[in-house]
Protein backbone atom coordinates (compact mmCIF):
# COMPACT_ATOMS: atom_id res chain seq x y z
CA UNK A 1 0.00 0.00 0.00
CA UNK A 2 1.20 3.25 -0.88
CA UNK A 3 2.46 5.73 2.07
CA UNK A 4 2.27 8.82 -0.10
CA UNK A 5 -0.32 11.57 0.12
CA UNK A 6 -1.18 14.81 -1.08
CA UNK A 7 0.51 17.74 -0.82
CA UNK A 8 -2.62 19.34 0.20
CA UNK A 9 -3.02 17.00 2.93
CA UNK A 10 0.41 17.05 4.16
CA UNK A 11 0.26 20.87 4.62
CA UNK A 12 -3.03 20.28 6.74
CA UNK A 13 -1.20 17.79 8.63
CA UNK A 14 1.60 20.30 9.47
CA UNK A 15 -1.24 23.13 10.51
CA UNK A 16 -2.77 20.70 12.71
CA UNK A 17 0.26 19.80 14.33
CA UNK A 18 0.97 23.30 15.06
CA UNK A 19 -1.81 23.51 16.83
CA UNK A 20 -4.92 25.47 14.09
CA UNK A 21 -8.16 25.35 15.18
CA UNK A 22 -10.01 26.98 12.85
CA UNK A 23 -9.16 27.95 8.94
CA UNK A 24 -11.39 30.75 7.91
CA UNK A 25 -12.01 31.72 4.06
CA UNK A 26 -14.15 30.84 1.29
CA UNK A 27 -14.37 27.75 -0.63
CA UNK A 28 -13.13 27.83 -4.51
CA UNK A 29 -11.99 26.16 -7.64
CA UNK A 30 -8.28 26.05 -6.87
CA UNK A 31 -8.74 25.65 -3.58
CA UNK A 32 -10.81 22.30 -3.54
CA UNK A 33 -8.14 19.95 -2.44
CA UNK A 34 -6.85 21.89 0.86
CA UNK A 35 -10.24 21.82 1.78
CA UNK A 36 -11.24 18.50 1.14
CA UNK A 37 -8.04 18.00 3.11
CA UNK A 38 -9.52 20.14 6.42
CA UNK A 39 -12.45 18.67 6.11
CA UNK A 40 -11.22 15.23 6.84
CA UNK A 41 -9.14 17.06 9.91
CA UNK A 42 -9.72 18.35 13.11
CA UNK A 43 -9.17 21.69 11.92
CA UNK A 44 -12.75 23.59 11.66
CA UNK A 45 -13.53 25.70 8.56
CA UNK A 46 -14.88 29.30 9.06
CA UNK A 47 -17.71 30.16 6.45
CA UNK A 48 -17.19 33.58 5.97
CA UNK A 49 -18.84 35.85 3.22
CA UNK A 50 -16.10 37.96 2.40
CA UNK A 51 -12.50 36.55 2.60
CA UNK A 52 -11.64 40.02 4.19
CA UNK A 53 -13.48 39.29 6.96
CA UNK A 54 -12.14 36.28 7.55
CA UNK A 55 -8.46 37.72 7.81
CA UNK A 56 -9.63 40.15 10.49
CA UNK A 57 -11.71 36.54 12.25
CA UNK A 58 -8.31 35.12 11.92
CA UNK A 59 -6.15 37.79 13.05
CA UNK A 60 -7.95 38.40 16.09
CA UNK A 61 -8.09 34.61 17.15
CA UNK A 62 -4.35 34.28 16.96
CA UNK A 63 -4.43 38.05 18.59
CA UNK A 64 -5.94 36.63 22.23
CA UNK A 65 -4.86 33.39 22.04
CA UNK A 66 -1.54 33.83 21.14
CA UNK A 67 -1.98 30.63 18.48
CA UNK A 68 -1.44 30.27 15.18
CA UNK A 69 -4.41 30.81 13.29
CA UNK A 70 -5.24 30.36 9.56
CA UNK A 71 -7.26 31.69 6.54
CA UNK A 72 -7.62 30.17 3.07
CA UNK A 73 -8.82 31.36 -0.52
CA UNK A 74 -9.31 30.72 -3.97
CA UNK A 75 -6.80 32.29 -6.75
CA UNK A 76 -6.93 35.73 -8.12
CA UNK A 77 -9.59 37.91 -6.28
CA UNK A 78 -9.84 35.22 -3.97
CA UNK A 79 -6.88 35.15 -2.04
CA UNK A 80 -6.15 39.01 -2.92
CA UNK A 81 -9.55 39.94 -1.05
CA UNK A 82 -7.37 39.00 1.98
CA UNK A 83 -4.53 41.73 2.17
CA UNK A 84 -6.33 44.35 4.12
CA UNK A 85 -6.93 41.99 7.65
CA UNK A 86 -3.53 40.83 6.55
CA UNK A 87 -1.62 43.73 7.02
CA UNK A 88 -4.00 44.01 10.50
CA UNK A 89 -2.68 41.37 11.34
CA UNK A 90 0.82 41.77 10.81
CA UNK A 91 1.07 45.34 12.12
CA UNK A 92 -0.73 43.34 15.44
CA UNK A 93 2.41 40.59 15.22
CA UNK A 94 -0.23 37.81 15.56
CA UNK A 95 0.99 34.43 13.97
CA UNK A 96 -1.18 33.67 11.20
CA UNK A 97 -0.70 31.80 7.70
CA UNK A 98 -2.66 32.42 4.53
CA UNK A 99 -3.14 29.50 2.40
CA UNK A 100 -3.45 31.04 -0.76
CA UNK A 101 -4.44 28.99 -3.71
CA UNK A 102 -2.96 29.88 -6.96
CA UNK A 103 -3.27 28.98 -11.19
CA UNK A 104 -1.86 26.03 -12.28
CA UNK A 105 1.74 26.57 -12.58
CA UNK A 106 1.70 26.36 -16.99
CA UNK A 107 -0.76 29.62 -16.62
CA UNK A 108 1.21 31.62 -14.67
CA UNK A 109 3.00 34.56 -16.09
CA UNK A 110 0.84 34.62 -19.44
CA UNK A 111 -1.76 37.23 -18.01
CA UNK A 112 -4.20 34.24 -17.50
CA UNK A 113 -7.71 35.26 -16.25
CA UNK A 114 -7.56 35.77 -12.47
CA UNK A 115 -4.08 35.61 -12.14
CA UNK A 116 -2.25 37.72 -9.52
CA UNK A 117 1.11 37.70 -8.15
CA UNK A 118 0.50 36.69 -4.70
CA UNK A 119 4.32 36.63 -3.73
CA UNK A 120 4.63 40.42 -5.22
CA UNK A 121 1.82 41.24 -3.33
CA UNK A 122 1.70 39.98 0.12
CA UNK A 123 5.71 40.31 0.27
CA UNK A 124 5.36 43.58 2.27
CA UNK A 125 3.07 42.62 4.72
CA UNK A 126 4.49 39.11 6.02
CA UNK A 127 7.48 37.71 7.57
CA UNK A 128 7.12 34.52 5.32
CA UNK A 129 5.47 34.35 1.55
CA UNK A 130 6.76 31.79 -1.08
CA UNK A 131 5.06 29.65 -3.41
CA UNK A 132 5.61 25.53 -3.40
CA UNK A 133 7.12 25.11 -6.81
CA UNK A 134 8.36 21.03 -6.06
CA UNK A 135 5.77 19.06 -4.48
CA UNK A 136 8.70 17.05 -2.51
CA UNK A 137 9.53 20.10 -0.60
CA UNK A 138 5.88 20.68 0.86
CA UNK A 139 6.69 19.81 4.73
CA UNK A 140 9.95 22.16 4.47
CA UNK A 141 8.27 25.01 3.18
CA UNK A 142 5.43 25.06 5.13
CA UNK A 143 7.15 24.44 8.32
CA UNK A 144 9.50 27.58 7.50
CA UNK A 145 5.94 29.38 7.07
CA UNK A 146 4.69 28.33 10.48
CA UNK A 147 7.98 28.35 11.95
CA UNK A 148 8.42 31.94 11.01
CA UNK A 149 5.17 33.09 11.76
CA UNK A 150 5.27 31.96 15.32
CA UNK A 151 8.65 33.21 15.99
CA UNK A 152 9.05 36.47 14.08
CA UNK A 153 5.32 37.27 15.35
CA UNK A 154 3.76 37.65 12.23
CA UNK A 155 1.69 36.53 8.86
CA UNK A 156 3.22 33.48 6.42
CA UNK A 157 1.73 33.39 3.48
CA UNK A 158 1.83 29.90 1.85
CA UNK A 159 0.86 30.14 -2.27
CA UNK A 160 -0.18 26.43 -4.12
CA UNK A 161 -0.42 26.34 -7.30
CA UNK A 162 -3.52 23.94 -7.93
CA UNK A 163 -1.43 21.43 -9.77
CA UNK A 164 0.94 21.07 -7.11
CA UNK A 165 -1.62 20.86 -4.33
CA UNK A 166 -3.16 17.24 -6.15
CA UNK A 167 0.21 15.64 -6.70
CA UNK A 168 1.14 12.91 -4.18
CA UNK A 169 4.55 12.45 -2.73
CA UNK A 170 6.04 10.77 -0.14
CA UNK A 171 6.27 12.53 3.50
CA UNK A 172 9.32 11.05 5.20
CA UNK A 173 10.89 14.43 6.32
CA UNK A 174 11.79 15.09 9.86
CA UNK A 175 11.53 19.01 10.21
CA UNK A 176 9.15 19.93 13.04
CA UNK A 177 7.11 23.23 14.38
CA UNK A 178 9.38 24.87 17.69
CA UNK A 179 7.74 26.90 20.34
CA UNK A 180 10.95 28.55 22.01
CA UNK A 181 10.33 30.83 25.10
CA UNK A 182 13.32 32.19 25.37
CA UNK A 183 13.91 34.68 28.91
CA UNK A 184 15.82 37.83 27.23
CA UNK A 185 16.28 40.64 29.94
CA UNK A 186 19.23 43.70 29.57
CA UNK A 187 23.07 42.81 30.57
CA UNK A 188 23.68 43.33 34.74
CA UNK A 189 25.78 46.24 33.76
CA UNK A 190 23.25 48.47 31.90
CA UNK A 191 20.42 47.03 34.84
CA UNK A 192 22.85 48.82 37.42
CA UNK A 193 23.21 51.94 34.83
CA UNK A 194 19.08 51.92 34.72
CA UNK A 195 18.65 51.65 38.63
CA UNK A 196 21.24 54.27 39.43
CA UNK A 197 19.22 56.69 37.38
CA UNK A 198 16.19 55.65 38.72
CA UNK A 199 17.43 56.08 42.11
CA UNK A 200 19.21 59.48 41.75
CA UNK A 201 15.43 60.97 40.68
CA UNK A 202 12.51 61.89 42.38
CA UNK A 203 9.87 62.17 39.74
CA UNK A 204 10.13 58.99 37.38
CA UNK A 205 6.69 58.22 35.54
CA UNK A 206 6.33 54.88 33.91
CA UNK A 207 5.07 54.44 30.44
CA UNK A 208 3.84 51.11 29.72
CA UNK A 209 3.41 49.67 26.06
CA UNK A 210 1.10 46.34 25.28
CA UNK A 211 4.45 44.90 26.62
CA UNK A 212 3.75 44.67 29.81
CA UNK A 213 1.10 41.70 28.81
CA UNK A 214 2.47 39.13 30.98
CA UNK A 215 4.12 41.81 34.14
CA UNK A 216 1.45 43.29 35.75
CA UNK A 217 2.72 42.03 39.45
CA UNK A 218 6.07 43.59 38.48
CA UNK A 219 4.96 46.74 36.98
CA UNK A 220 2.86 47.59 40.64
CA UNK A 221 5.90 46.44 42.47
CA UNK A 222 8.23 48.66 40.89
CA UNK A 223 5.95 51.86 40.82
CA UNK A 224 5.19 50.68 44.60
CA UNK A 225 8.97 51.30 44.97
CA UNK A 226 9.43 54.03 42.98
CA UNK A 227 5.99 55.80 43.95
CA UNK A 228 5.42 56.27 40.07
CA UNK A 229 2.37 57.21 37.96
CA UNK A 230 1.82 54.84 35.29
CA UNK A 231 0.80 55.94 32.02
CA UNK A 232 -0.15 53.24 29.30
CA UNK A 233 -0.94 52.97 25.90
CA UNK A 234 -4.42 52.37 24.40
CA UNK A 235 -2.80 48.87 23.35
CA UNK A 236 -1.56 48.43 26.85
CA UNK A 237 -5.39 48.92 28.46
CA UNK A 238 -5.97 45.24 29.29
CA UNK A 239 -2.59 44.61 31.04
CA UNK A 240 -2.29 47.77 33.36
CA UNK A 241 -5.65 49.35 33.85
CA UNK A 242 -7.08 46.61 36.57
CA UNK A 243 -5.80 46.73 40.00
CA UNK A 244 -4.05 49.65 39.84
CA UNK A 245 -3.61 52.24 42.39
CA UNK A 246 -0.95 54.00 40.03
CA UNK A 247 -2.92 54.12 36.90
CA UNK A 248 -2.83 57.93 35.48
CA UNK A 249 -4.46 56.55 32.24
CA UNK A 250 -3.05 57.25 28.60
CA UNK A 251 -1.29 60.27 26.80
CA UNK A 252 -2.08 60.86 23.28
CA UNK A 253 -5.25 62.13 21.03
CA UNK A 254 -7.22 59.21 23.18
CA UNK A 255 -5.62 60.10 26.52
CA UNK A 256 -6.20 62.60 29.15
CA UNK A 257 -5.01 65.44 31.24
CA UNK A 258 -3.08 63.37 33.92
CA UNK A 259 -1.30 60.74 31.39
CA UNK A 260 -0.04 63.89 29.63
CA UNK A 261 0.99 65.86 32.68
CA UNK A 262 2.59 62.56 34.41
CA UNK A 263 4.74 62.76 31.11
CA UNK A 264 5.57 66.02 30.49
CA UNK A 265 6.47 67.03 33.72
CA UNK A 266 8.39 63.80 35.01
CA UNK A 267 12.73 63.70 35.27
CA UNK A 268 12.97 60.45 33.90
CA UNK A 269 10.47 58.31 31.64
CA UNK A 270 10.86 54.68 31.82
CA UNK A 271 9.18 52.97 28.89
CA UNK A 272 8.28 49.38 29.07
CA UNK A 273 7.44 47.73 26.13
CA UNK A 274 6.01 51.11 24.49
CA UNK A 275 6.36 52.04 21.01
CA UNK A 276 4.31 55.09 20.81
CA UNK A 277 4.64 57.14 17.60
CA UNK A 278 3.27 60.10 18.12
CA UNK A 279 6.49 62.18 18.96
CA UNK A 280 4.65 65.61 20.24
CA UNK A 281 3.73 63.71 23.64
CA UNK A 282 7.23 63.04 24.61
CA UNK A 283 9.14 65.04 27.03
CA UNK A 284 10.80 67.98 26.02
CA UNK A 285 13.97 67.59 28.99
CA UNK A 286 13.09 64.47 30.94
CA UNK A 287 15.94 61.33 30.91
CA UNK A 288 14.63 58.73 28.82
CA UNK A 289 15.14 55.09 29.50
CA UNK A 290 13.70 52.62 26.89
CA UNK A 291 13.13 48.74 27.24
CA UNK A 292 11.98 46.59 24.03
CA UNK A 293 11.77 43.36 23.05
CA UNK A 294 12.96 44.33 19.65
CA UNK A 295 16.26 46.61 19.21
CA UNK A 296 14.99 48.02 15.94
CA UNK A 297 12.39 50.10 18.08
CA UNK A 298 14.72 51.48 20.48
CA UNK A 299 14.77 55.53 19.93
CA UNK A 300 12.43 55.43 16.91
CA UNK A 301 9.83 57.48 17.68
CA UNK A 302 12.11 59.71 19.41
CA UNK A 303 15.35 60.00 20.67
CA UNK A 304 16.33 58.17 24.14
CA UNK A 305 19.29 58.37 26.16
CA UNK A 306 19.35 54.81 27.60
CA UNK A 307 17.90 51.55 25.25
CA UNK A 308 17.92 48.09 25.95
CA UNK A 309 16.78 44.35 24.79
CA UNK A 310 14.83 42.68 26.93
CA UNK A 311 10.99 41.17 27.81
CA UNK A 312 9.42 43.49 30.75
CA UNK A 313 9.08 40.55 32.73
CA UNK A 314 12.66 38.97 33.63
CA UNK A 315 13.48 43.07 32.99
CA UNK A 316 11.15 44.01 35.70
CA UNK A 317 12.17 40.95 38.03
CA UNK A 318 15.97 41.72 37.61
CA UNK A 319 15.89 45.36 38.12
CA UNK A 320 13.83 45.51 41.03
CA UNK A 321 15.94 44.36 43.56
CA UNK A 322 18.30 47.18 42.84
CA UNK A 323 16.00 49.60 43.23
CA UNK A 324 15.94 52.01 45.97
CA UNK A 325 12.27 52.24 48.02
CA UNK A 326 11.19 56.26 47.36
CA UNK A 327 9.48 57.94 50.51
CA UNK A 328 7.94 61.65 48.45
CA UNK A 329 5.01 60.77 47.66
CA UNK A 330 4.36 64.73 45.73
CA UNK A 331 4.73 63.89 42.47
CA UNK A 332 2.48 60.67 42.44
CA UNK A 333 -0.10 61.91 44.50
CA UNK A 334 -0.40 65.49 42.53
CA UNK A 335 -0.66 62.98 39.19
CA UNK A 336 -3.58 60.77 40.70
CA UNK A 337 -5.45 63.59 42.13
CA UNK A 338 -5.42 64.82 38.31
CA UNK A 339 -6.35 61.68 37.08
CA UNK A 340 -9.88 61.78 39.32
CA UNK A 341 -10.28 65.05 38.31
CA UNK A 342 -9.70 63.96 34.27
CA UNK A 343 -11.77 61.00 34.62
CA UNK A 344 -15.04 62.78 35.96
CA UNK A 345 -14.70 65.37 33.36
CA UNK A 346 -15.01 62.56 30.90
CA UNK A 347 -17.66 61.27 32.91
CA UNK A 348 -19.93 64.58 32.70
CA UNK A 349 -21.48 63.25 29.19
CA UNK A 350 -21.61 59.43 30.97
CA UNK A 351 -25.04 59.94 32.04
CA UNK A 352 -28.84 59.97 30.03
CA UNK A 353 -30.25 63.01 28.09
CA UNK A 354 -33.40 64.27 27.45
CA UNK A 355 -32.18 65.42 24.31
CA UNK A 356 -29.89 63.10 22.80
CA UNK A 357 -28.02 59.48 23.41
CA UNK A 358 -24.06 60.42 24.20
CA UNK A 359 -21.94 57.62 22.62
CA UNK A 360 -20.42 58.38 26.42
CA UNK A 361 -23.51 56.86 28.34
CA UNK A 362 -23.94 54.12 25.81
CA UNK A 363 -20.28 52.76 26.29
CA UNK A 364 -20.86 53.25 30.06
CA UNK A 365 -23.63 50.92 29.75
CA UNK A 366 -21.41 48.47 28.11
CA UNK A 367 -18.93 48.46 30.73
CA UNK A 368 -21.61 48.34 33.47
CA UNK A 369 -23.34 45.17 32.03
CA UNK A 370 -20.94 43.11 30.02
CA UNK A 371 -19.76 40.08 31.89
CA UNK A 372 -16.62 39.74 33.44
CA UNK A 373 -14.68 38.50 30.85
CA UNK A 374 -16.58 40.01 27.63
CA UNK A 375 -14.32 41.00 25.17
CA UNK A 376 -15.04 44.59 23.33
CA UNK A 377 -14.01 44.93 19.21
CA UNK A 378 -14.08 48.52 18.85
CA UNK A 379 -14.18 49.59 15.42
CA UNK A 380 -11.84 52.95 14.23
CA UNK A 381 -13.06 56.03 14.83
CA UNK A 382 -15.36 57.72 17.74
CA UNK A 383 -15.95 54.17 18.50
CA UNK A 384 -12.03 53.77 19.44
CA UNK A 385 -12.35 56.57 21.70
CA UNK A 386 -14.92 55.62 23.59
CA UNK A 387 -14.03 52.32 24.03
CA UNK A 388 -10.78 53.23 25.46
CA UNK A 389 -11.60 56.03 27.97
CA UNK A 390 -14.76 54.32 29.09
CA UNK A 391 -14.86 50.79 29.25
CA UNK A 392 -13.27 49.20 32.20
CA UNK A 393 -10.76 46.20 32.62
CA UNK A 394 -10.49 43.99 35.05
CA UNK A 395 -7.77 41.62 34.39
CA UNK A 396 -10.34 39.33 32.75
CA UNK A 397 -11.83 41.62 29.81
CA UNK A 398 -10.16 42.02 26.84
CA UNK A 399 -10.46 45.13 23.93
CA UNK A 400 -9.44 45.06 20.21
CA UNK A 401 -8.90 47.55 18.06
CA UNK A 402 -7.31 48.26 14.72
CA UNK A 403 -5.21 50.66 16.89
CA UNK A 404 -1.73 50.04 14.64
CA UNK A 405 -3.23 49.75 11.21
CA UNK A 406 -6.07 51.99 11.63
CA UNK A 407 -8.57 50.30 9.39
CA UNK A 408 -12.23 51.06 9.04
CA UNK A 409 -14.72 47.59 9.58
CA UNK A 410 -12.61 45.67 11.61
CA UNK A 411 -14.84 45.38 15.15
CA UNK A 412 -17.84 43.01 13.86
CA UNK A 413 -14.93 40.80 11.46
CA UNK A 414 -12.35 40.45 14.62
CA UNK A 415 -15.68 39.80 17.34
CA UNK A 416 -16.23 36.96 14.79
CA UNK A 417 -12.76 35.03 15.16
CA UNK A 418 -12.71 36.31 19.02
CA UNK A 419 -16.07 34.16 19.53
CA UNK A 420 -15.01 31.38 17.69
CA UNK A 421 -11.84 30.81 20.27
CA UNK A 422 -13.67 31.64 23.10
CA UNK A 423 -17.25 30.45 22.35
CA UNK A 424 -18.23 30.35 26.14
CA UNK A 425 -17.29 33.85 26.89
CA UNK A 426 -19.32 37.19 25.59
CA UNK A 427 -17.99 39.22 23.08
CA UNK A 428 -19.37 42.71 21.90
CA UNK A 429 -18.72 45.02 19.55
CA UNK A 430 -19.04 48.80 19.57
CA UNK A 431 -18.96 49.55 15.67
CA UNK A 432 -19.55 52.83 13.68
CA UNK A 433 -22.23 53.01 11.26
CA UNK A 434 -19.87 53.70 8.74
CA UNK A 435 -17.72 50.36 9.76
CA UNK A 436 -20.98 48.23 9.89
CA UNK A 437 -21.87 48.69 6.68
CA UNK A 438 -19.07 48.50 4.83
CA UNK A 439 -18.53 44.37 5.55
CA UNK A 440 -22.59 44.26 6.62
CA UNK A 441 -22.93 41.01 4.60
CA UNK A 442 -20.98 38.78 6.78
CA UNK A 443 -23.85 39.26 9.57
CA UNK A 444 -24.89 36.56 7.90
CA UNK A 445 -22.03 34.39 9.44
CA UNK A 446 -23.25 35.15 12.74
CA UNK A 447 -26.34 32.94 11.89
CA UNK A 448 -24.68 30.08 9.63
CA UNK A 449 -21.68 29.66 12.19
CA UNK A 450 -24.09 30.36 14.86
CA UNK A 451 -21.95 32.89 16.73
CA UNK A 452 -23.97 35.00 19.22
CA UNK A 453 -21.51 38.00 18.90
CA UNK A 454 -23.31 41.01 20.16
CA UNK A 455 -22.98 44.20 18.02
CA UNK A 456 -23.67 47.78 19.16
CA UNK A 457 -24.60 50.22 16.48
CA UNK A 458 -23.24 53.82 16.76
CA UNK A 459 -25.50 55.27 14.37
CA UNK A 460 -24.95 59.30 14.70
CA UNK A 461 -25.51 59.26 10.20
CA UNK A 462 -21.97 60.57 9.57
CA UNK A 463 -18.20 59.46 9.15
CA UNK A 464 -18.29 61.35 12.48
CA UNK A 465 -14.30 60.59 13.14
CA UNK A 466 -13.25 61.91 9.43
CA UNK A 467 -16.45 65.00 9.83
CA UNK A 468 -14.37 66.09 13.08
CA UNK A 469 -10.33 65.58 11.18
CA UNK A 470 -12.21 68.54 9.19
CA UNK A 471 -13.74 70.95 11.32
CA UNK A 472 -10.75 70.82 13.56
CA UNK A 473 -8.70 71.93 9.87
CA UNK A 474 -11.26 75.02 9.95
CA UNK A 475 -12.87 73.15 6.72
CA UNK A 476 -16.35 72.62 6.14
CA UNK A 477 -17.40 68.73 6.49
CA UNK A 478 -18.00 67.48 3.16
CA UNK A 479 -18.71 63.71 1.98
CA UNK A 480 -19.35 62.50 5.46
CA UNK A 481 -22.70 62.45 5.38
CA UNK A 482 -24.18 58.36 5.89
CA UNK A 483 -27.97 57.96 4.69
CA UNK A 484 -28.32 54.77 6.76
CA UNK A 485 -30.88 52.16 6.46
CA UNK A 486 -33.01 50.76 9.73
CA UNK A 487 -29.99 48.62 11.09
CA UNK A 488 -32.05 46.92 13.56
CA UNK A 489 -34.51 45.97 10.83
CA UNK A 490 -31.47 44.85 8.07
CA UNK A 491 -30.29 42.67 11.26
CA UNK A 492 -33.89 41.28 11.70
CA UNK A 493 -34.15 40.14 8.44
CA UNK A 494 -31.10 37.78 8.45
CA UNK A 495 -32.06 36.56 11.61
CA UNK A 496 -30.69 38.64 14.53
CA UNK A 497 -31.91 39.69 17.33
CA UNK A 498 -32.34 43.17 16.84
CA UNK A 499 -33.42 46.29 18.93
CA UNK A 500 -33.31 49.93 17.83
CA UNK A 501 -33.03 52.89 20.29
CA UNK A 502 -34.02 56.84 19.83
CA UNK A 503 -34.48 57.94 23.34
CA UNK A 504 -31.77 57.83 26.45
CA UNK A 505 -34.09 57.13 28.76
CA UNK A 506 -34.98 53.20 27.01
CA UNK A 507 -31.09 52.46 26.26
CA UNK A 508 -30.30 50.58 30.01
CA UNK A 509 -33.11 48.37 29.77
CA UNK A 510 -32.80 48.15 25.96
CA UNK A 511 -28.69 47.51 26.45
CA UNK A 512 -29.59 44.35 29.73
CA UNK A 513 -32.27 42.79 26.98
CA UNK A 514 -30.12 42.92 24.35
CA UNK A 515 -26.81 41.61 25.99
CA UNK A 516 -28.63 38.70 27.85
CA UNK A 517 -30.08 37.06 24.46
CA UNK A 518 -28.46 33.57 23.75
CA UNK A 519 -28.01 34.15 20.16
CA UNK A 520 -26.52 36.89 18.08
CA UNK A 521 -28.18 40.25 18.57
CA UNK A 522 -27.56 43.79 16.82
CA UNK A 523 -28.49 47.45 19.09
CA UNK A 524 -29.13 49.94 17.02
CA UNK A 525 -28.39 53.52 18.76
CA UNK A 526 -29.44 56.84 17.33
CA UNK A 527 -26.04 58.71 19.10
CA UNK A 528 -25.35 62.29 19.17
CA UNK A 529 -23.94 63.66 15.95
CA UNK A 530 -21.93 66.27 17.23
CA UNK A 531 -20.24 64.91 20.11
CA UNK A 532 -16.64 66.14 20.13
CA UNK A 533 -12.99 63.93 21.25
CA UNK A 534 -11.46 66.20 23.35
CA UNK A 535 -7.79 65.63 23.35
CA UNK A 536 -5.71 65.72 26.65
CA UNK A 537 -4.28 69.26 25.59
CA UNK A 538 -5.96 71.38 23.42
CA UNK A 539 -3.72 73.26 20.77
CA UNK A 540 -4.18 76.90 19.25
CA UNK A 541 -4.36 75.30 16.05
CA UNK A 542 -7.13 73.28 16.59
CA UNK A 543 -9.13 76.46 18.38
CA UNK A 544 -8.45 78.26 15.28
CA UNK A 545 -9.39 75.76 13.31
CA UNK A 546 -12.61 74.85 14.68
CA UNK A 547 -13.65 78.90 14.99
CA UNK A 548 -12.47 78.88 11.57
CA UNK A 549 -14.71 76.32 10.23
CA UNK A 550 -17.50 78.06 12.32
CA UNK A 551 -17.07 81.03 10.06
CA UNK A 552 -17.44 78.93 6.82
CA UNK A 553 -20.32 77.07 7.91
CA UNK A 554 -21.98 79.62 9.36
CA UNK A 555 -21.49 81.47 5.58
CA UNK A 556 -22.74 78.31 4.24
CA UNK A 557 -26.18 77.59 5.45
CA UNK A 558 -24.88 75.97 8.41
CA UNK A 559 -25.68 77.86 11.13
CA UNK A 560 -27.43 75.12 12.99
CA UNK A 561 -25.03 72.80 13.07
CA UNK A 562 -22.48 75.67 14.62
CA UNK A 563 -24.77 76.44 17.21
CA UNK A 564 -25.70 72.30 18.39
CA UNK A 565 -22.04 72.05 18.37
CA UNK A 566 -21.53 74.73 20.41
CA UNK A 567 -24.85 73.36 22.45
CA UNK A 568 -23.94 69.91 23.23
CA UNK A 569 -20.29 70.13 23.66
CA UNK A 570 -19.52 73.32 25.57
CA UNK A 571 -23.48 74.21 27.49
CA UNK A 572 -24.81 71.07 28.06
CA UNK A 573 -23.48 68.82 31.03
Amino acid sequence: MSSKKTVAQIIVDILAEAGVKHCYGIVGDTLNHITSAIRKSDIEWVHVRHEEVGAFAAGAEAYLTNQITACAGSCGPGSLHFINGIYEAQRNKVPVILLASQLVTSQQGTDFPQEVDFESLYKNCSVFCRQINDPTQVREITTAAIQAAINQRGVAVLVIPYNISKEHVEDKSSHKIYHPNPVIRPSDTELTEIANILNQHKKVTIFAGQGVFDAHAELIDLAEKLKSPIVHTSRAKDFVEYDNPYNVGMTGMFGMESGLTAIKDCEVLLMLGADFAWSQFYPDKAIIIQVDIDATHLGRRHPVDIGVVGSSKPTLSALLPLVNEKHETKFLEGCCQLYTKSMNKLNKKALPSHSTIHPQYLTELIDKYAADDAILCADVGSAMVWACRHFNTNGKRRTLISLKHGTMANAMPQALGAQKAFPNRQVITLSGDGGISMLLGDLLTTIQEKLPIKIIVLNNGSLNFVELEQKVEGLIDHYTDLQNPDFAKVADSIGLFSIRVNDSDLLEAAMQSFLSHPGPALLDVKTSPNELVMPPEIQTSQVMGMALYGVKASLNGKMGDVVNLLVDNFVKK
